[in-house]
C-alpha cells in the first residue's frame, strides 16, 4: 500500500535532533541555555497570565512591542517595524516563506546555525553555503562573491553559532555596500547581549538607512526564556508586514509575552547575570588557550573546540555533562555553572594529555 509522498524538499533533511536532556539540568551544556532561573518577577507574571488561558493571546503583542521600542531606544521607529514570534528561529522561517520562491538562493556561512539549511529547504530555496575562515569567522568577501541574480536572502549570524566570533562593524558595512538592495540581509543576533568586542557590528546601527536589513533577536539566551519560545525582529516596515503575513496567528502565548515584559523590567539583574556568564566564558577560554587549544574568539555564551574527527568521542568522554558534538568538525560547549564548566575543562585536560 502506497502512502502520500512528502515534499521533495524534505528529502535528506531528516528530523531535527535536539541534544538529549542531561540527568541533572545543570549538566546540560549542549543547547546554549542560560544556567540561571527566570529573572525576578518573571514567574509571577507568567503564572498570572495562565489565569486567562481560555482566551487567545494578543496576536499583535502590542504591549511587548511598545516596551521593546523603549528598551532598544528606538521609540522613533514605528511599532509596526517590530514583530514578535515563537523564537527567532520561527521568525526566520516566516521571513524565508515571505521572500523565497522555488529556485531562489539563500546565502549563509557554514558552519553556522543548523536551522538555516532546513528553513531554506522548507521555503523551497537553494542553499548556498560559504565556508568559514579557519578561525571560525565569516568570510564576507567570499559571501559577497557568492551572490548571483538568483540570490534572495543572505543570513549573517553574529556572534556565529557554533564557533563564536562576531562580524565587525567595518566588515559588515563593506559587505552591505556590496549587496544589492533587492537582496534581504538578515542579521541573526541571538547572542548579542554577551558581546564585549568593541569592534562588533550592531544590527540596529547597520540597518539605519538601509531598506533591506532585518535584525533577529531572542529571549531564549540571555533572558533565559528558552522554554517559552519568544523572539523578535526589527525590520523595514514593508518587510515587517510580510513577516506578519507569514507568521502563524496567536503563535506566542500570553504567558510568554508576560514573561518577556517582566524580563525587560529586570534589566539590572539581567546585566549582572550576563556579566557573570561572560567572565566565566573568558576564564574557560583562557584556560583552554593555556593548554594550547586553538579556541576561536568567543562572544556568545559558548565555546568552540575544533576537535575534528575526535568530536563525537570527546562528547562521550564528557558524560554525564552534555556538550554538543558536530561530527567531524568540533564541539560546542555552553557556559554553565562554574562547577560544571570545571568538569568540562578537566575532560579536555584528560583528553589532550595522552596526545602530547
Amino acid at each position: 500500500m502506497t502512502t502520500p509522498r512528502a515534499r521533495r524538499a524534505l528529502d535528506g533533511l531528516g528530523v531535527f535532533s535536539p541534544p538529549k536532556p542531561a540527568s541533572v539540568d545543570a549538566l546540560g551544556l549542549a543547547a546554549n541555555e542560560n544556567p540561571f532561573p527566570p529573572l525576578p518577577g518573571v514567574a509571577e507574571r507568567a503564572a498570572a497570565a495562565l489565569g486567562r488561558s481560555n482566551r487567545y493571546p494578543d496576536a499583535n503583542a502590542m504591549a511587548l512591542r511598545e516596551s521593546l521600542g523603549v528598551h532598544l531606544g528606538i521609540q522613533s521607529l514605528a511599532v509596526e517595524r517590530i514583530r514578535v514570534g515563537a523564537g527567532s528561529g520561527a521568525l526566520l522561517s516566516s521571513i524565508l516563506q515571505a521572500y523565497v520562491e522555488a529556485g531562489d538562493e539563500v546565502v549563509f556561512a557554514w558552519r553556522s546555525f543548523e536551522g538555516y539549511p532546513i528553513a531554506t529547504a522548507l521555503a523551497g530555496g537553494t542553499v548556498v553555503s560559504v565556508p568559514l575562515r579557519r578561525n571560525g569567522r565569516h568570510d564576507l568577501d567570499a559571501m559577497a562573491d557568492a551572490l548571483t541574480d538568483r540570490t534572495k536572502v543572505v543570513l549573517v549570524c553574529t556572534p556565529n553559532n557554533p564557533t563564536g566570533p562576531v562580524v565587525t562593524a567595518a566588515e559588515l558595512e563593506d559587505f552591505l555596500d556590496r549587496v544589492p538592495t533587492r537582496v534581504l540581509v538578515v542579521l541573526d543576533e541571538a547572542y548579542v547581549e554577551f558581546v564585549r568586542d568593541p569592534s562588533a557590528a550592531r544590527g540596529l546601527e547597520a540597518m539605519a538607512g538601509r531598506p533591506n536589513v532585518v535584525v533577529l533577536r531572542t529571549f531564549s539566551k540571555a533572558y533565559g526564556l528558552a522554554g517559552l519560545r519568544i523572539g523578535y525582529a526589527i525590520a523595514p516596515e514593508e518587510v515587517a508586514d510580510a513577516i506578519a503575513t507569514t507568521t502563524q496567528p496567536f503563535a506566542v502565548s500570553d504567558v510568554a509575552q508576560a514573561a518577556a515584559l517582566a524580563s525587560l523590567q529586570a534589566r539590572d539583574e539581567l546585566l549582572g547575570r550576563v556579566a557573570s556568564v561572560v567572565a566565566e566564558r573568558e576564564a574557560m577560554r583562557d584556560s583552554l588557550l593555556e593548554q594550547g587549544w586553538p579556541i576561536p574568539e568567543a562572544q556568545g555564551n559558548f565555546l568552540w573546540l575544533p576537535l575534528g574527527r575526535g568530536s563525537a568521542d570527546f562528547a562521550t568522554a564528557c558524560a554525564p555533562v552534555m556538550v554538543r558534538a558536530f561530527a567531524g568538525e568540533g564541539v560546542r560547549v555552553t557556559v554553565g555553572d562554574p562547577g560544571v564548566n570545571a568538569r568540562v575543562l578537566d575532560a579536555v585536560d584528560r583528553w589532550s594529555r595522552p596526545r602530547r
